[in-house]
């Protein structure tokens, strides 16, 4: 064995040690909390990840323009009351991806049924495009801290 492979050799037992000695020293996971988030072992879900881009159908400025993204407002509202919506927001670069839902959904299917019921899609002010998302269950805390931190 040369010098440099029993160097490495030492260097990986150390690590692993270390890595054994932080998963016991890992706090306890809190079950009732991951449970409300819908948590796997990992502390994690499946969403749906929604982009929102430009449509082929933008609504002229106008009363039926402001009416369609009330609806829009209105409709990300009950979504989030319903703990289908975890995050959702504008994209603030100007091109034609104009903004984002991530849903905790399962399928791809699940969230295509959801996003039919906004006005901007249903109108064809945007259009969807759909993908599978695995991320932390924390996801699902945003709204409600969002609620207790920004204006009436």
């Amino acid at each position: 064995m040369t010098r440099y492979a029993a160097s490495l050799l030492i260097l990986l037992c150390f690590a692993c040690g270390s890595s054994q000695a932080q998963v016991a020293d890992a706090k306890p996971m809190d079950a009732a909390l991951a449970a409300k988030l819908g948590a796997d072992e990992r502390g994690m879900r499946n969403y749906v990840l929604v982009i929102l881009k430009s449509g082929p159908d933008r609504v002229a400025d106008g009363p039926e323009r402001a009416a369609m993204f009330k609806g829009h407002f209105a409709n990300m509202e009950r979504l989030a009351a319903e703990d289908k919506l975890a995050v959702a927001g504008p994209f603030t670069d100007k091109t034609d991806w104009r903004g984002m839902f991530i849903l905790a959904v399962e399928t791809v299917e699940e969230a295509q049924l959801l996003v039919a019921t906004d006005p901007v899609i249903a109108q064809g002010e945007m259009v969807a495009e759909y993908h599978r998302l695995y991320s932390s269950a924390a996801l699902m805390a945003v709204n409600g801290i969002h609620r207790e931190i920004a204006p009436e």
